[in-house]
């Protein structure tokens, strides 16, 4: 009975997490270069072994547990398609590579993340932003523009000019190592562990002013999983009323005798 219960439980709890992730890819459907996330399960005797493996070596105890555990929630880094805004502050990573954002805490602390968004803005200190999450970073450091106007070209490899065709800084596009573990943060942001080994590779992918980046996130893709997810949450959820009704007849029949 017990192994039912928690069959169930697990059932519902993966389920649970399983909708809040499609949930999270829904409603991020339509920011600049938004990637998706998939959850990825896997038994909890298989999870336990490769956590024990990874810190012991190998072991030969089998498994077969039907209890099923979230392993991963990777992200989906498939290629999206680009849109035209014909804002200047707007731009488009059409390649590899990722921008970079100072975020900076209530505290004065300093956080570097990584993103596709490139729908851009400049504050009132003149600042080119990302709106709600911190100021974009070019190669001298938080890019900013001496005067509050739109008229500035961004050209193909980062470099960013001003009407008078002075060189104001350069977008700064890097790529994490292909093995770094990237944690995704709030506004689909990522952060890597040491942002020193991200590789600058400005010469190896095209930016496109006035250009957006979709997410790549497909509403009709995501509203069935989602309709998966949730009759399995409720079969799951159904399953546990009835475990839990022949516990109680069980308990019953036991305190009768």
């Amino acid at each position: 009975m017990l192994r039912g219960f928690y069959t169930a439980a697990s059932g519902i709890l993966m389920q649970e997490r399983t909708l809040n992730v499609l949930t999270n890819n829904m409603v991020n459907s339509q920011t600049p270069g938004f990637r998706a996330s998939r959850v990825v399960s896997t038994t909890f005797d298989q999870e336990f072994m490769t956590r024990y493996e990874r810190m012991n070596g190998p072991s030969a105890i089998g498994v077969g547990s039907p209890i099923r555990v979230v392993s991963d929630v990777p992200t989906q880094f498939d290629p999206s398609s680009l849109e035209e805004t014909g804002r200047p502050f707007d731009v488009a990573i059409n390649g590899d590579g990722f921008f970079n954002y100072q975020v900076t805490d209530a505290e004065g602390n300093q956080t570097q993340y990584l993103g596709r968004n490139g729908n851009f803005d400049i504050d009132a200190e003149g600042f080119l932003v990302l709106p709600g999450v911190g100021r974009v970073l070019g190669e001298k450091g938080p890019i900013q523009f001496e005067e509050l106007h739109t008229d500035f070209i961004i050209e193909t490899d980062g470099q960013i000019y001003d009407a008078e065709g002075t060189v104001i800084d350069r977008l700064l596009i890097t790529q994490p190592p292909q093995d770094a573990k990237m944690v995704v943060a709030e506004n689909g942001m990522f952060q890597v562990e040491d942002i020193a080994l991200n590789e600058q590779i400005n010469d190896r992918t095209i930016l496109v002013q006035g250009w957006t980046e979709r997410s790549n996130v497909d509403l009709n893709r995501e509203y069935t999983l989602a309709i998966e997810a949730q009759r399995a949450f409720q079969a799951c959820s159904s399953a546990l009323q009835i475990v839990d009704k022949i516990n109680q007849k069980a308990a019953q029949q036991i305190a009768s005798l």
